[in-house]
């Protein structure tokens, strides 16, 4: 029996030694792995879906990476005079913040990382693409190009990565943001911008238009998406023939024409353009928006960063948190400027009342607003002539005219601010009545103060019932009627939007004496606890009174890269705002104008 036993644990053990050298080798199939995933359409699919996802991120668009670019604009301030948006719209930012220094080139790298993914499983198949594939394709293209465009115009000269396979090696993670012989930080700005137009460019093609239906018309880039993206593309850079013919393209929709890019039109109620819900998201209007759950469909947690993947992620934005009074729950860091509020005052309708964009982009009382909409209502708070709520402020140590837009302050919905990444209000980055104003603006640009730009104006005006501009009016004078596009007709439509930043940056205001002095009458406020100043006119200069680019730094219309990301990757740069150098003179290099002050 002894014998036995040794004689079968020896054979055992023979055996064990020899599946040593021959193990059974197991696959499981549900169990996706770097080099399986991405190989079929449904993986791609999903792929495509983090795209979009990682566009409602922290430094994207739920919260700093939109606002960032609202408060370095002339028509917003920082009533809370703290955190990160404080030195960027004192224009003279740190390189040591992370919030505008690191977050926005985090996420939206982030995309990138995403789509490259995508765009290279793409191009590495074999053979005639199915129209699934071309579409996939095209939505990764379109979200690369979109990251990229906010990358250029936040920090001039983001590194330029554009394939999946050079994240295999460290060369690749830490890619390089300039060449030999760039000197600052421009050469490397157009060659991400050549980038961009081709993204958008080649995404038009392959993208189907909203008329598609279905996911199309419900929040997925189109072709018209890609196209109204091309033409802002190409307006940075001052290619305003070329934007041009494509913004015609997308209004063709206005005088019975092909429709190329999808059938278009304005909202008959302009404030149907800043509610929730399906009847009013992903309207007729809207050309491209970030899609976020409306409240009471969402989960509970508040998801900041793109490493916290949680399944209960509310999936909404806070915007509104930044903009909401913080007397009814908000965080009370940026304000409307008192420039903008005046602005709307100026003009009244053709029935003599005040332009019903004010009501959806100020939270102020007015007497007209008793039977207009909701009324006088912040929240679901009556203003009451008189009473302790007719001057409600943003921020109750340094006052503020609240910010209306992308909070529920005028819809009635809800008693506060939902605090966090709450609001599911969509953000509609791209409305059809940018793309009537720009095709005015170029067309300005291109044939001067033509009948045709006048009339793509006075569409959208007539929305709002103003009386129509008049040709003889401007006589020619290109230079005027860019002042009524640039400092009148914009900023009423898209007061307080993502944008105007983008906007100062291409029309080289920074690098003119008139247009600075200009921007700082625009952008003055007054700190005050006293509620009843809030609406008051000011003066540049006045008593008490502060202007957020009497601190501008020359350099720091692009935000610096965060020193510590220099710091992690050697092959990087600085940009404009780590050096503090003066870029007047790539705006001046390329003939680029900038059209003198009309007052």
């Amino acid at each position: 029996m002894k014998l036995y036993n040794k004689s079968l644990a020896l054979l055992l053990g023979i055996g064990l030694l020899a599946s040593c050298n021959d193990k059974l080798e197991l696959t499981n199939p549900n169990q996706s792995t770097t080099l399986t995933f991405g190989r079929t359409a449904d993986d791609l699919d999903e792929a495509v879906i983090a795209c979009y996802h990682h566009c409602r991120m922290e430094g994207t668009y739920a919260r700093v990476g939109y606002a960032l670019d609202v408060v370095r604009g002339d028509e917003v301030w920082n009533s809370s005079q703290a955190w990160g948006y404080y030195m960027a719209d004192k224009m003279n930012t740190s390189t040591s913040d992370e919030i505008y220094g690191m977050w926005p080139w985090r996420d939206w790298y982030y995309v990138i990382n995403i789509s490259n993914f995508v765009i290279t499983r793409v191009n590495e198949m074999q053979g005639e693409l199915s129209q699934r594939i071309k579409r996939i394709k095209g939505q990764a293209l379109f979200t690369r190009g979109l990251a990229y465009y906010n990358l250029a115009g936040y920090y001039q000269n983001p590194a330029l990565i554009l394939n999946y396979s050079a994240y295999d090696n460290l060369d690749g993670l830490y890619a390089s943001n300039h060449e030999a012989g760039d000197a600052d930080g421009w050469a490397q700005y157009d060659r991400v911008m050549d980038q961009v137009e081709a993204d958008f460019s080649e995404a038009m093609s392959l993208l189907p238009s909203r008329d598609e239906g279905g996911q199309w018309a419900s929040g997925r880039a189109t072709c018209g998406a890609a196209a109204g993206y091309y033409a802002r593309t190409l307006m940075q850079r001052h290619k305003y023939s070329e934007a041009l013919t494509v913004l015609k393209d997308i209004l063709s929709t206005t005088d019975g024409g092909n429709e190329k890019y999808g059938h278009y039109e304005l909202m008959e109620n302009y404030g149907d353009n800043f509610r929730e819900g399906t009847k009013y998201e992903n309207n007729a209007e809207s050309l491209f928006e970030i899609q976020f759950l409306d409240y009471g469909t969402q989960g509970s947690d508040d998801e900041w960063t793109p490493v916290n993947i949680s399944k209960n992620a509310s999936q909404g934005h806070a915007i509104e948190s930044n903009f909401g009074p913080g007397d009814f729950g908000g965080w009370a860091d940026l304000s409307a400027a008192p420039w903008l509020y005046q602005l709307f005052k100026k003009e009244k309708t053709k029935n003599n009342s005040l332009d019903p964009r004010l009501y959806w982009t100020i939270g102020t009382y007015e007497p007209e607003w008793e039977n207009f909409e909701f009324g006088n209502v912040c929240y679901q708070t009556q203003m009451k002539k008189g009473g302790d709520k007719e001057f409600i402020v943003t921020n109750n140590n340094n006052g503020g005219l609240p910010i209306a837009k992308w909070t529920n302050m005028r819809t009635g919905l809800y008693n506060k601010v939902v605090v966090g990444l709450k609001c599911g209000i969509n953000l509609r980055l791209m409305r059809y009545s940018d793309v009537l104003l720009r095709a005015a603006e170029c067309e300005n640009e291109v044939n001067g103060a033509t009948s045709q730009a006048i009339d793509w104006i006075n569409i959208v005006r007539r929305r709002a019932n103003l009386k129509d501009l008049e040709v003889s009016a401007f006589a020619g004078n290109r230079d005027k009627l860019f002042e009524q596009i640039a400092n009148v007709e914009r900023p009423k439509e898209f007061g307080c939007e993502f944008g105007r930043g983008m906007d100062l940056l291409r029309w080289g205001f920074y690098y003119d004496s008139n247009r600075m002095l200009q921007l700082k009458k625009h952008a003055v406020y007054k700190l005050s606890t006293d509620k009843k100043t809030v609406k008051d006119e000011l003066s540049y200069g006045g008593a008490g009174v502060e202007s957020s680019y009497d601190t501008y730094i020359q350099g720091h219309e692009f935000f610096p890269i965060m020193q510590g990301t220099l710091n992690d990757n050697p092959n990087l740069v600085g940009n404009s705002g780590n050096t503090n150098a003066n870029n007047a003179s790539y705006f001046s290099s390329k003939g680029w104008i900038i059209h003198p002050v009309v007052e």
